[in-house]
């Protein structure tokens, strides 16, 4: 069979270009320290790294959430912090201003004070996240949501939502807390709250109310004790009426109404008790109510309203001066279930910041596989490709090296 000096020729070049394109790759292969540098390399590996790629990215943005997500759970934990700080304050002169050897005007002193923690707790319930959005207005964070009204009363703008943020695929987590979530709620355990009315003439008081029988029946109505003075004979009777109907105290057996006997009475009916002091008017009113109930609504700042109001009034008569104890005593209940209740609120938060970390700790893990799996679908290995890279240079110098003898294989070269 005849071969032309053409076809020696263009099967030579042929060759050489094939080791210089296999030269070039492995070239661009230790270049960019990939195995697989255009998709034409290896289709399928190709495409399952785009997928892990996609997935890379999207944990990364988890990750970045995660930090802004961090940074508000933690700040609203630091502001619950100072919140419950300054409760136990207000307990504290409180406490203070209940004692009968204080001044009237020592009292105001306290109130003076009490304002102060007024004023923080104002503060702090309209703190933002440094970004100019109010952490504990829910949805309506442009505003803040605690303002005075016109009385000068403050009252709460935000709604009841809570701020959320995606933080991992399956996970979306409530970031901020609302304002009545904090300010305006309590906790399912709270106690009784007991308030003598705004009318009443008498000097009687009251510690309490205790839960004694969390199963009793009437447990959980709120009650009002009502008391009636005989004109004639000066004796003084009470009935107790709940919200459905009349109840009658412990070791009762008639509807009443019942005798009241003066100081240091104690009073038990569906479940509570309550110790009474002092001498009731014809009239008066003491009512007892769950926390959080349309009966009794909980409020930190009415309730620092209300102790601020009666410490700045001096108190002169019996009638005055019970009217300022059972208010006292009111309100040091209010704060207790007001602690309790961001005391619980701040766990929430802290328990978190933990899950937070665990989650961090899952998407590290994550992310350690997804970069294992990418690296072993693309990465180049150094020691197979500087193996490959001497063959394929040997190779493109032995075509080289045949183009040039196969050049010389001519007849004319002989003549």
């Amino acid at each position: 069979m005849r071969i032309s000096s053409v076809t020696m020729f263009e099967q030579s070049t042929a060759s050489m270009n094939r080791q210089q394109s296999d030269f070039l790759k492995v070239s661009q292969q230790l270049a960019s320290g990939r195995r697989v540098v255009n998709p034409s390399d290896d289709p399928q590996a190709a495409s399952r790294a785009v997928g892990v790629d996609q997935s890379i990215s999207i944990t990364e943005q988890y990750a970045d959430s995660r930090v802004s997500a961090r940074n508000s759970v933690a700040q609203t934990e630091s502001i619950l912090n100072s919140v419950s700080d300054a409760v136990i304050r207000a307990k504290e002169l409180l406490i203070q201003a209940s004692s009968d050897t204080l001044s009237d005007v020592d009292r105001e002193s306290v109130a003076s004070e009490l304002k102060g923690v007024y004023e923080t707790l104002i503060g702090q319930a309209n703190a933002t996240d440094g970004n100019g959005r109010y952490l504990f207005g829910g949805y309506e964070d442009n505003a803040p949501p605690f303002a005075k009204n016109a009385e000068g009363s403050v009252e709460y703008n935000g709604d009841a939502n809570s701020r959320q943020q995606q933080v991992d695929s399956s996970r979306l987590m409530p970031v901020t807390e609302n304002g009545k979530t904090i300010f305006q709620s309590v906790p399912s355990s709270a106690s009784y709250v007991a308030k003598a009315a705004p009318g009443n003439d008498g000097s009687v008081t009251f510690s309490g109310p205790n839960i004694k029988d969390v199963t009793n029946d009437d447990y959980g109505q709120a009650f009002t004790i009502k008391f009636n003075v005989d004109d004639d004979s000066g004796d003084i009777t009470y009935n107790v009426t709940g919200t459905d109907g009349d109840i009658i105290p412990d070791g009762q057996t008639t509807p009443g109404p019942f005798a009241y006997a003066g100081d240091g009475q104690q009073l038990s009916f569906g479940g509570i008790s309550i110790t009474l002091t002092g001498e009731p008017a014809d009239g008066d009113e003491i009512s007892m109510a769950r926390p959080g109930t349309p009966e009794q609504p909980a409020d930190l700042f009415k309730t620092l309203e209300a102790a601020i109001g009666v410490l700045e009034n001096p108190a002169q008569t019996d009638t005055e001066k019970a009217a300022m104890r059972n208010t006292l005593n009111s309100s040091m209940r209010e704060l207790d279930n007001a602690l309790d209740n961001v005391l619980t609120v701040r766990a929430s938060a802290g328990a978190r910041l933990n899950e937070l970390d665990v989650i961090d700790a899952v998407g590290s893990n994550r992310m350690m596989n997804y970069t294992q799996t990418l690296s072993d679908l693309v990465d180049l290995d150094y020691v197979e490709a500087i193996s490959e890279y001497s063959l394929r240079q040997v190779g493109m110098q032995a075509a080289q090296k045949t183009f040039v003898d196969v050049k010389g294989l001519s007849l004319f070269n002989y003549m």
